[in-house]
């Protein structure tokens, strides 16, 4: 079964940058669409950002675009969330998710998921 383990959240400052790792055990992950999502205290889970298998599809949220960058290493079986310029409103739990045919639009239909990494902004 194909697991997820975000890592690289923390504490920083309005203005800093951060890159999450989601990092996946599994044959056949570097063929997974995969996506990060995140969801702050008292509100639904929010779609971040996604990456197609070939890493050539990508696609953000309006509130993270020019600001985070998603990518993937597949030999190193990891996908990676670059995060630029964050600000409060960025405060989160950020979790990865991936499977072999999620919507099309690549904002649900996920059939694994990580656990989380919180991610805190100060101002």
């Amino acid at each position: 079964q194909v697991r997820l383990v975000e890592s690289g959240g923390g504490l920083v400052q309005a203005g800093d940058s951060l890159r999450l790792s989601c990092a996946a055990s599994g044959r056949t992950f570097s063929s997974y669409p995969t996506a990060w999502f995140r969801q702050a205290p008292g509100k639904e889970r929010e779609f971040v950002a996604y990456i197609g298998w070939s890493a050539i599809s990508t696609s953000y949220a309006d509130s993270v675009k020019g600001r985070f960058t998603i990518s993937r290493d597949n030999a190193k079986n990891t996908v990676y969330l670059q995060m630029n310029s964050l600000k409060p409103e960025d405060t989160a739990v950020y979790s990865c998710a991936a499977g072999p045919k999620p919507d099309g639009s690549g904002r649900g239909g996920y059939a694994y998921w990580g656990q989380g990494t919180q991610v805190t902004v100060s101002s």
